[in-house]
């Protein structure tokens, strides 16, 4: 084919491979393509795929020429679409010098994309708008296809060893240019301080391109984390996640949601909460989502410790660093951190209360644990105690402190309301507290909690941006002021250009977490209660169970109200894991939050666990109030399953007793 035949046939062959943005077109279906089930079609597509495999070199000859290809604006995430259609430039550089108008005059507004950008952004894309295709419930997301060319395109333009391999170029001894600078031609204002591109700047001080053969290929870097985040993240705008957090805001998004739930009775909702509706696009991530982007988190957490250290000698730091060094410094900070933290917040607040919420949580624990991706290995040692978190970490903890500290208390927020008897949620809680229990974590949040609360003359303005350049984002102590002012002026910046200025901080270890905190330890003790009482209960029933055979009654028949819930489907082991994971759980958060033996003690006799031999002779679970006892949660709990129940006895006339059942 010549080279024009070629690009003729780029955008059919992308959407034949990817399926169409509409989600109409399947296309090669790679998120269900599995090398257990279908080996060779797997096989082919990850070869014809693969970064120097035949597609990538049509890239490459097409990027060659410097075609382009329009992409449609209105399939962008909802915040980058809305500031477009608005004529406001998107803070994001990958969007700079690409919007135009269709040539037809039509309505639509278009991406002009080079090869590189257009087949990056079908493949990200396809990740979110092939929702409705067929998904076997035996195909594992980790396993498929898609996921292992996500993996493969990380390690091969985000190396963490050497630098980007060059493409394959037609031309001897050429390399590919990256993408000359186009000018707009669409009039835009831009929205907070934009940056250039890190290829940019290097070579706005290289007297050649030529001369340094990795600045010509960062752009390709660059480029495919842009991508990534923009799609797979940038759904939640951050000014509209601020209003939200207004509880005017809120209250405004309720009466909104009021009235339309009213409009059959002809009550109009008003334009201002329609428009603020419309503008938070209705976004729901899936479980295979998730898994996806904690893969590019864990990447690059691998690909920033890759960083090379900085030398001690004078002489070498007027070296500059390449450009790709640069990009590891940055790469988190200035690209993800922000994209990242509103998902979670969304994630944390719309994901159902059940056990697929373990996806997002281990997502949240990857980021919060970079050490985990540190090139140098633990030292071994026969003692199995945890390994504690250097000090070195400390920069990363403070300047990331919402991801730990009010996530933290979203985790506990949900945690309160959901069933810990469930081995699945257990373990959940489990995992939160293992991780938050690392020797010396706990100390650093604090840490980074009091730099934050320290007093200053000036509150930071919306700069925050300025320490996330190449020269002060790697490094925590600044030579121009003291270490501690430093360290509370890059808090308050973190916190305060996420949360916006009147944000009012609730401290992880405060006396307001803590109670909840304590919360959740009743309700850790409960929970062990109940699983006991469902063990013994069990048990009941199996050895009950081969005496009502033989009249062909079921055990549900016998008592005619204990139904069980997934703990009876999983067996006795599933009970015992239960009680494992709450048992360390509250080791943990007694070590966390530093909680004494004698809170616990009282704890656990407010929980009631001086029990009888036979609890279901006891009363179910509930307060004294006013109007008599009222049942609780888990007293509703023991009820439905059968295990409590209250002794009712007949106190008026006798000849009006109800009619028994064994009367005839």
């Amino acid at each position: 084919f010549s080279l024009k035949e070629l690009h003729g046939i780029f955008q059919w062959l992308v959407e034949s491979i990817f399926g169409s943005l509409d989600g109409i077109i399947v296309g090669w279906n790679l998120r269900c393509l599995q090398g257990r089930t279908n080996p060779n079609e797997y096989s082919v597509a990850l070869d014809f795929l693969d970064p120097s495999g035949p597609m990538m070199k049509l890239v490459y000859k097409l990027q060659a020429e410097e075609y382009r290809y329009d992409f449609p604006v209105s399939y962008l995430p909802g915040p980058v679409k809305a500031s477009i259609q608005e004529q406001v430039l998107p803070e994001c550089s990958l969007y700079h010098n690409k919007v135009q108008f269709p040539s037809s005059g039509g309505l639509g507004l278009n991406l002009a994309l080079n090869p590189f950008e257009y087949y990056m952004f079908y493949f990200a894309i396809s990740l979110i708008t092939q929702k409705n295709s067929p998904v076997s419930h035996h195909v594992s997301p980790s396993n498929s296809a898609y996921f292992i060319l996500v993996d493969t395109y990380l390690k091969c333009f985000l190396p963490t060893e050497g630098s980007v391999l060059p493409p394959p170029s037609s031309n001897p001894g050429g390399a590919i240019p990256s993408p000359t600078p186009r000018s707009p031609a669409v009039p835009f204002s831009s929205y907070g301080m934009h940056h250039t591109s890190l290829l940019k700047r290097h070579i706005a001080h290289q007297p050649s391109v030529n001369a340094d053969p990795a600045s010509q290929e960062i752009w390709r870097s660059e480029t495919l984390l842009q991508i990534f985040v923009e799609m797979w993240l940038h759904h939640y705008s951050l000014e509209m996640y601020q209003k939200m957090q207004s509880p005017h805001v809120k209250l405004e998004v309720l009466h909104y949601r009021l009235s339309i739930s009213s409009k059959q009775h002809g009550s109009p909702a008003q334009s201002s909460y329609q428009a603020l509706h419309a503008y938070q696009e209705s976004f729901k991530p899936t479980e295979e989502h998730v898994l996806v982007v904690r893969l590019l988190v864990k990447h690059l957490h691998a690909f920033s410790n890759s960083l090379k250290p900085e030398p001690l000698s004078p002489s070498a730091h007027s070296h500059t660093a390449s450009p790709l060094e640069e990009f590891k410094r940055v790469v988190i900070p200035r690209f993800v951190q922000e994209k990242l933290y509103i998902f979670l917040q969304h994630c944390f607040g719309h994901w159902p209360l059940d056990a697929s919420f373990r996806a997002v949580l281990e997502m949240w624990l990857s980021y919060l644990q970079p050490w985990r991706y540190a090139p140098e290995k633990p030292a071994q040692s026969t003692e199995p105690l945890p390994r504690s978190v250097s000090e070195k970490w400390a920069a990363f903890i403070q300047e990331n402190l919402l991801m730990y500290t009010k996530l933290f208390v979203g985790f506990l927020n949900r945690a309160l309301r959901t069933d810990l008897v469930s081995p699945k949620n257990a373990l959940m809680v489990f995992r939160v507290a293992k991780v938050f229990a690392q020797p010396n974590l706990a100390e650093m949040i604090l840490k980074g909690e009091q730099l934050f609360l320290e007093p200053e003359l000036v509150i930071p303005h919306r700069q925050h941006r300025l320490f996330m350049s190449p020269t002060l984002g790697g490094s925590f102590l600044s030579s121009r002021s003291p270490a501690v002012t430093d360290a509370s002026f890059k808090v308050k910046s973190h916190v305060y250009s996420l949360e916006g200025q009147d944000f009012q901080y609730k401290q992880m270890f405060g006396a307001e977490v803590r109670n909840l905190v304590l919360k959740l330890a009743q309700l850790i003790c409960q929970a062990q209660q109940t699983a006991k009482s469902i063990s013994d209960h069990s048990a009941e029933t199996m050895a009950s169970q081969s005496f009502f055979s033989w009249f062909r009654f079921t055990p549900s028949e016998v008592n005619g109200s204990y139904t069980g819930n997934d703990l009876d489907e999983i067996g006795q082991d599933s009970i015992k894991k239960t009680d494992e994971y709450l048992e360390k759980a509250l080791e943990y958060l007694c070590q966390i939050f530093k909680l004494s033996e004698a809170q616990l003690t009282q704890m656990m006799m407010k929980c009631g666990t001086a029990q009888d031999e036979n609890g279901k002779k006891q009363l179910p679970d509930c307060i004294a109030s006013e109007n008599g006892l009222v049942l609780t949660p888990l007293g509703r709990y023991q009820i439905i399953n059968g295990l409590r129940r209250f002794e009712l006895q007949y106190q008026g006339d006798a000849e009006l007793q109800p009619i028994r059942s064994y009367e005839n």
